[in-house]
C-alpha cells in the first residue's frame, strides 16, 4: 500500500470513487475536486495499490472546530500552523473495505495535522458511522448544523496532542 499526496492526474479516479461512497446529493463535484487538488494538496491523502486509488481523505484547515456547509463549495489555502483539520471526504473502494484503509488514512492525516500544530481533526458523519470514528478516537459532539445532501450529520472531533 502506497500512501501519498494527491496529484492532478488522480482526478478521474477520485470522482469515480467519490460516487461509490456518497449519494449524488452528498458527493463532491468534479469542480470541487479540481479546486481541492489545486488548493489543498497538502491535506489530500491517497491510498494506492498497483496504481489504483483504493481510498482517500481530504479537507481544508479551518479556523473553527466544526464544519460548515460552505466548505463543500469553496476551498481556501491552508494556514501554515494552527487551526482545525477538517475532513470533507474519506472514501475507500468497496472492494478494499474492511482492511483498515480508512483508519490508516485517518492516522496519516492526524500525524500530519499534529506536526502543523492543528488543535483537532473535525468531520461530520452519518449516524451509522459514529462507532467507526469512536473506535478511531473521535468524540461524538452531537447533531451538526450541516444540511449537506439533505441528511442528518453528526459532528465528530479528535483533539490532537500538543507538544
Amino acid at each position: 500500500m502506497n500512501i501519498r499526496h494527491v496529484r492532478k492526474e488522480d482526478l478521474n479516479q477520485l470522482v469515480r470513487l467519490e460516487n461509490t461512497g456518497f449519494t449524488p446529493e452528498e458527493a463532491a463535484t468534479e469542480k470541487a475536486f479540481i479546486n481541492r487538488i489545486k488548493t489543498i494538496p497538502d491535506t489530500f491523502i491517497i491510498a494506492e495499490e498497483n496504481q489504483e486509488i483504493v481510498g482517500y481523505v481530504n479537507g481544508p484547515v479551518i479556523p473553527v472546530p466544526f464544519i460548515t456547509d460552505d466548505l463543500f463549495n469553496k476551498t481556501v489555502l491552508n494556514p501554515e500552523r494552527g487551526g482545525h483539520q477538517s475532513i470533507l471526504g474519506i472514501v475507500v473502494n468497496p472492494k478494499y473495505q474492511g482492511r483498515g484503509i480508512a483508519s490508516l488514512l485517518l492516522r496519516q492525516l492526524e500525524k500530519q495535522a499534529q506536526k502543523k500544530e492543528r488543535l483537532t481533526v473535525t468531520l461530520t458523519c452519518r449516524k451509522e458511522l459514529i462507532s467507526f470514528y469512536e473506535k478511531n478516537g473521535y468524540m461524538n459532539q452531537g447533531i451538526a448544523e450541516s444540511q449537506h445532501g439533505g441528511i442528518q450529520w453528526f459532528n465528530m472531533t479528535k483533539r490532537l496532542q500538543t507538544k
